[in-house]
């Protein structure tokens, strides 16, 4: 195993760490002992996203972009793992702006997996995501279910993740396909469903704005997310394989609001914002993952049910210097 010759700790890359899933797991991997190189995308700004603060002595701060394959190269000298999480994921942004998710979904995991090729990384772990089954045909949705490319973004994900199958396959690169179902927690974009009901309601708005609340999800608290992506790091023998991180149980989007609305004992009404609403054949209707894959390799379970992770993330978005980073009068894509 690679170490950091500064620390004697297993160096690990962790590609968006700026981001809401990969500051966390960013966060996990430091509080394990790990040393961990994060990357954040470059912007004029200097600014680092969720890593803006984060003066762990462990943690290095890169800032760059997986488009480009000599930057990739580098950043991937002498470490252990990657975990490959920088994507554009916003899928109604997808619609307006695909050839930018075929550049970084795409070309961004072939430029990991050519670095991580060529620089002899122990493993790399590649960020899959549950829109890539689409709307579920059986249930639970388990790894071999079809793929089904109901959006731009779910397009480029099944493209990422067949270009780094072929990298196991046509070069033993060890890789792993961690496929995590819906998460959420702190932290997370007001795109999503459950940040953008939380702060609705914590900005005081009483008519809280929604897309279509008839899907269903298996939500994923951050935390459990996290605990996934390091177990399947870690976990040997398991090279090559696509993998869930899933509870196994769904609940509807109406769900969700009623039972955030009552932990925050809000009298709240909702309206359909068309705006939030996708194509009717790019909606998935519905998403219930199997686990029990995950759960014969690794020791992971789920640890956080919905209800502790919805007070969790509502105690989080209703301090206030939190709740001021998000516009919530304002629909982000």
């Amino acid at each position: 195993m690679k170490t950091d010759n500064a620390s004697n700790k297993p160096l690990v890359l962790v590609t968006g760490a700026d981001g809401f899933i990969g500051s966390h797991l960013t966060d996990l991997l430091l509080e394990r002992g790990y040393s961990v190189r994060a990357l954040a995308q470059y912007n004029s700004f200097g600014f680092l996203g969720w890593l803006e603060g984060n003066r762990h002595p462990n943690l290095e701060v890169v800032s760059g972009d997986v488009r480009d394959a000599a930057f990739c190269r580098e950043i991937s000298r002498g470490v252990d793992t990657i975990y490959h999480l920088a994507a554009l994921i916003a899928i109604p942004y997808s619609y307006v702006a695909p050839e930018s998710y075929v550049d970084t979904n795409i070309t961004g995991t072939l430029n990991m997996c050519q670095a991580a090729r060529d620089n002899g990384v122990r493993r790399l772990i590649v960020t899959s995501t549950s829109e890539v089954y689409g709307t579920a045909i059986t249930v639970p949705i388990s790894e071999s279910h079809p793929r089904q490319p109901q959006s731009p973004y779910s397009a480029t994900k099944i493209g990422a993740d067949a270009i780094a199958k072929s990298f196991y396959n046509a070069f033993d690169l060890p890789v792993v396909i961690a496929r995590p179902f819906n998460t959420y927690g702190p932290r997370q974009s007001a795109r999503a469903i459950i940040p953008t009901i939380i702060s609705q309601i914590a900005a005081g708005q009483h008519v809280i704005k929604v897309g279509d609340l008839s899907p269903t999800r298996d939500f994923n608290f951050v935390s459990d997310t996290a605990r996934g992506f390091i177990a399947l790091a870690e976990t040997p023998g398991i090279e090559g394989r696509e993998i869930n991180i899933a509870t196994g149980t769904e609940v509807s989007m109406k769900e969700t609001l009623e039972t955030i609305a009552r932990l925050m004992n809000a009298p709240v009404e909702y309206v359909v914002d068309p705006q939030r609403l996708r194509p009717s054949k790019s909606e998935v209707f519905r998403l219930c993952g199997d686990n029990s894959l995950i759960t014969s390799l690794t020791s992971w379970r789920p640890e956080v049910t919905l209800e502790e992770g919805l007070k969790k993330t509502i105690d989080w978005f209703t301090k206030p210097e939190n709740l001021t980073k998000y516009k919530t009068d304002i629909y982000n894509r």
